[in-house]
């Protein structure tokens, strides 16, 4: 339980951070019953490739600087969907027309929700 804990942790911090950089709909999805490896998909979109960009490089910073150890980022140079690989928290930052399109929401859709609480500040900057 210790290790999903430290996943939620890194959860509020990854959506602090989306949020203030304007990222939107943000859905966690408790993935790890079916990847064992995993155990939270974070889920945010951006309105444009330079969004997508920002929001990516603000979670990376922000994770990074709490201390956690990124494995894999993909994505980067195009901005249309960045995935951001933290081991326990993988983070996948959408442009608005690939969330539609691959629907992830509908793939994982027999996955718990993880609630997520974004401090006032965050919603206003």
């Amino acid at each position: 339980m210790q290790a999903f804990e430290n996943s939620v942790q890194m959860l509020q911090v990854a959506a602090e951070a989306a949020v203030d950089k304007g990222g939107e709909d943000l859905v966690a999805l408790d993935v790890s019953q079916p990847l064992p490896l995993v155990d939270i998909f974070l889920l945010v979109t951006g309105n444009s490739e330079r969004n997508v960009a920002a929001i990516a490089d603000e979670v990376e910073d922000r994770l990074l600087e709490a201390g956690h150890r990124r494995v894999r980022r993909e994505g980067r140079a195009e901005a249309r969907w960045v995935l951001l690989d933290f081991g326990d928290l993988i983070v996948h930052v959408f442009h608005s027309e690939e969330r539609t399109y691959y629907g992830l929401e509908r793939l994982w859709k027999d996955c718990p929700i993880v609630p997520i609480e974004v401090a006032e500040t965050a919603e206003r900057s």
